[in-house]
């Protein structure tokens, strides 16, 4: 997966917006202020941190060498990917995991006007 193509998958989400709160450098996804995803997009290895289950992240660092704890994050909830060692298929299926894990924490008007009960 090319950083264009994250970008891309990542702004495809209901609601999901790209800000720079922590300088140009850093891509920070959002769904309604929420963060679901950290990047670089001109890193290499390109690598982004997603939110996750405490228990499956623990499970996928153990599984997946290119997982591993939350770079600067809260290393219970968040897992930092090196996308370039995992399918994309997979790294998609992260994204939207981090993606639906953070609109679950939302009050349940905005999750019902995203879709995602």
């Amino acid at each position: 997966m090319t950083p264009q193509e994250l970008r891309t998958f990542c702004l495809e989400f209901n609601a999901s917006t790209e800000e720079f709160p922590f300088g140009p450098e850093v891509s920070v996804f959002k769904v309604l202020g929420k963060i679901f995803a950290l990047v670089v997009l001109d890193a290499r290895p390109l690598k982004v941190s997603l939110k996750c289950d405490p228990d499956e992240a623990l499970r996928l660092r153990k599984e997946h060498p290119a997982i591993v704890p939350g770079w600067h994050l809260n290393k219970r909830h968040w897992n930092t990917v090196t996308v370039s060692e995992l399918p994309d298929r997979m790294v998609r299926e992260l994204v939207e995991d981090s993606y639906d894990l953070v609109v679950a924490g939302l009050p349940k008007a905005e999750r019902l006007r995203l879709d995602r009960p």
